[in-house]
């Protein structure tokens, strides 16, 4: 096993692929001034006091104080360099087209008259106010236990709740984004066009606003409010859901053509691993799914901002290099009303990870987008026109980007981590990647694939990344199930609202 890891030859810094004592010689003329932890930084060479710090070929920061050369580098040594300007950022001008062969070109879907399919048969009850969770969560449970075991064709029932409805500046310019978020779940491709809407009956966010007039109708929402008493309640959804069960339990799996199937990329939990093994693998992945006609998209504003104008390279065009652009300066200005910049992301398990900062940790999560042109950008929870490689703009909490791709119709995500979490959704599977060996020992039943072999240099991208393309098919396709769905460990949708509450 390597014992650590350098990523370009411009780098001035190098990181471990182990806990290192003090005084090994890592590599000639190159001895270890500190201990230093696992995935840790190192000096290859003396830094002066405002030099720059280097990896991944870009400056992570400058050095507060002179580091000597097999010193450990950690968040509190580095200046945070100046954000890159989103002016009149370069476009087109590193279009890849020799994408790695994808060796499979189908795969098993559920087909929809949308866009494109599912990867899953659900049965998903809507939501318009978080008021109606207690009572639907009790009716969902009972659908489970009486209802769902008739159809055997219908994987899973789940309740689309949220915080969202009232209390909220409804008609404020920035509710566009919850409103537009829970309108494009109820259409989520695992869903099979079937609606069911739960109501109070005076909240802000009404049935019309969420579904549209058309879709208001008795075979569709209930309304706790015209229900008399809890038990006419529960007996209203479980026989409006039954209703939906016997639609969708005739549902079938059909061979479909990748250009159906739109996958996630999301990182959380993210170590200085992330960006040497699980997300250059992801990115193989999401090449090789390009390749093959699929749709991939990945997020995350605050993980990308220090990167941008290498994705303003990959744009297809001045139309889409304008709109990142412009997601960056709307994120911008939305951090600095808060009076926070871009630095208040890395986390403190980040940062014991070795990540030292928000550049460092954005050049690692870029690498889940591969190297494919970008072919759209979304602003948060907007559906994808397109067919290829996407950006979609939002919010990089784990819990906030969720629910923004499942808006943009995910039929899975693929989620990678370093730290570790046991993050899942309801409404499509999600897979997990580690970025280091440990993380899959201590948690072979949860993690689904690791990436760990990158770093110590027994595995290379390619080998990890058609494995997982591999995974991700048989995911897609019922094949497989990944251990967060397997254990239902569905987290809670935590809808994007910059809006006021009132």
């Amino acid at each position: 096993m390597r014992d650590y890891v350098k990523l370009t030859d411009r780098d001035n810094v190098a990181v471990v692929t182990h806990d290192t004592p003090k005084g090994v010689e890592l590599l000639p003329g190159v001895v270890t001034r500190d201990e230093i932890p696992q995935a840790h930084k190192f000096a290859l060479v003396d830094i002066p006091k405002d030099g720059e710090v280097i990896r991944y070929g870009v400056v992570l920061g400058y050095a507060l104080d002179e580091i000597k050369k097999g010193a450990w580098i950690n968040e509190y040594m580095l200046r945070l360099p100046v954000s890159p300007s989103v002016d009149n950022m370069p476009w087109g001008v590193n279009i890849k087209k020799d994408l790695p062969q994808a060796p499979r070109k189908t795969f098993l879907g559920y087909r929809n008259p949308g866009f494109y399919a599912g990867t899953r048969n659900i049965l998903g009850i809507q939501t318009t106010v978080q008021c109606v969770e207690g009572v639907l969560n009790v009716a969902v449970e009972k659908i489970k236990r009486e209802l769902l075991p008739k159809y055997k064709n219908v994987d899973d029932v789940t309740a689309v709740t949220h915080a969202y409805g009232c209390g909220v500046a409804i008609k404020a310019p920035n509710a566009k984004f919850p409103i537009r978020a829970l309108q494009n779940i109820a259409k989520h491709p695992n869903f099979g066009g079937q609606l069911m809407v739960v109501s109070l009956g005076c909240e802000k966010l009404t049935v019309d606003m969420l579904v549209g007039e058309e879709n208001n109708t008795p075979e569709n929402v209930i309304v706790l409010q015209d229900c008399k008493g809890f038990d006419a309640m529960i007996s209203a959804i479980c026989d409006m859901a039954e209703k939906k069960l016997k639609i969708l339990n005739e549902r079938r799996r059909e061979e479909l053509p990748l250009s159906d199937l739109l996958i996630g990329m999301q990182c959380g939990g993210s170590d200085a691993f992330s960006g040497v093994s699980a997300n250059p693998s992801a990115g193989y992945a999401a090449d090789m799914l390009v390749q093959g006609g699929a749709t991939v998209l990945f997020s995350e504003i605050t993980e990308v901002r220090d990167g941008v104008h290498l994705i303003a390279e990959r744009c297809v065009s001045e139309e889409v290099r304008n709109k990142l652009a412009d997601e960056m300066r709307w994120y911008d200005k939305y951090l600095l009303d808060g009076e926070v910049d871009r630095s208040a992301n890395p986390t403190p398990g980040n940062k014991k990870g070795g990540l030292s900062n928000i550049v460092e940790k954005a050049m690692g999560s870029i690498a889940k987008s591969g190297t494919s042109p970008i072919v759209e950008v979304l602003s948060p929870a907007e559906r994808p026109t397109k067919h290829g490689e996407i950006y979609a703009a939002t919010p990089a909490s784990d819990i906030v980007c969720g629910p923004c791709q499942l808006a943009s119709g995910i039929g899975l995500q693929v989620f990678m981590t370093g730290r570790g979490t046991p993050y899942g959704l309801a409404a499509a599977p999600v897979i997990k990647v580690c970025s280091r060996n440990e993380m899959k020992e201590q948690w072979p039943d949860i993690i689904d694939i690791s990436a760990g072999d990158v770093v110590t240099g027994e595995k290379n991208i390619s080998d990890v990344g058609t494995e997982l393309f591999n995974f991700i098919l048989d995911v897609a396709s019922g094949i497989k199930q990944p251990y967060s769905e397997k254990y239902k460990l569905h987290n809670y949708l935590c809808i994007f609202n910059p809006a006021p509450i009132t």
